[in-house]
């Protein structure tokens, strides 16, 4: 997988994972004020999520989730940008779409600074406290052996 690929996928992830309240505010404050020519409205729908018994087992059909879908056109220009969230946000979707089409272009590291670094600083920082919320019901098991068996 190319480098540029690599980081897009992160960036995707980043975005697709945001809170959309804080998604929606880093990019109100961006003011960016491009324009935007939407080719795929925000739609939303219904993916079949798959999973595996123990990580290598057989695939099989976990269940459905929803998911909200749209796909953007940077005016002036053949970049597009796409975004897929889970739930029924459809400006959380439409967002996410506009910033990965800006993230493409030379705009990128503006976008990045204003919207993307503080996203993931978020979400590591709500991955922290997850962290400490379940390592403060940790139970540690143990066996106190008694001496030799009889038999």
């Amino acid at each position: 997988m190319s480098k540029e690929t690599e980081e897009r996928r992160d960036w995707m992830a980043v975005l697709a994972k945001a809170d959309p309240g804080i998604l929606h505010r880093l990019w109100t404050d961006l003011g960016d004020g491009a324009g935007f020519t939407t080719l795929r409205p925000a739609e939303t729908g219904m993916v079949m999520v798959r999973g595996r018994a123990g990580g290598d087992g057989m695939a099989f059909a976990l269940g459905e989730m929803t998911v909200t879908r749209c796909t953007v056109r940077l005016d002036g220009s053949e970049v597009l940008g796409f975004a897929y969230v889970a739930g029924r946000d459809r400006r959380h979707a439409e967002i996410a779409a506009r910033a990965d089409a800006l993230l493409q272009t030379d705009r990128r590291d503006a976008v990045e600074a204003a919207v993307i670094v503080p996203l993931r600083q978020a979400q590591a920082e709500a991955r922290g406290i997850a962290r400490r919320k379940v390592a403060a019901t940790r139970v540690d098991f143990f066996t106190m052996v008694r001496g030799e068996n009889p038999r």
